[in-house]
């Protein structure tokens, strides 16, 4: 197995892992929504600390329920991932025109300094 191959697979181990673990352990039994967002989190906290506490703002947008917040959330990390990917793709497509240019000019370049060697003979 080589290098690489072994960082790859501890590395998914490790990202299996930390899905993992807290099933198992049952991190977040004693809440009522054990996998809530930072946000309701946040939101929780501010009301024990300050119970009078205004928010400056409000939202743009309040979604009916919250499997349509899940599922606008999952769109942007679609759309994200989608960007991303395009990007290095174009990238890794750019560097493999670029190798394959300079391997046709030098090609060229060989093939035409032969027939200059073959005239200087002449």
């Amino acid at each position: 197995m080589s290098r690489n191959a072994k960082i790859n697979t501890l590395l998914l181990v490790l990202v299996a892992a930390l899905a993992v673990i807290p099933l198992v352990f049952g991190l977040g039994d004693h809440k009522e929504e054990p996998f809530a967002g930072a946000d309701a989190e946040a939101e929780t906290a501010i009301t024990e600390i300050d119970p009078d506490y205004e928010p400056w703002f409000s939202p743009l947008y309040e979604p009916p329920s919250g499997e349509i917040e899940s599922a606008l959330f999952a769109l942007q990390a679609a759309l994200g991932a989608g960007v991303l990917a395009y990007y290095f793709g174009v990238r890794r497509g750019r560097r493999q025109g670029e190798a394959r240019a300079l391997e046709r000019l030098r090609a060229e370049a060989d093939a035409g300094a032969g027939t200059v060697s073959e005239r200087r003979r002449v």
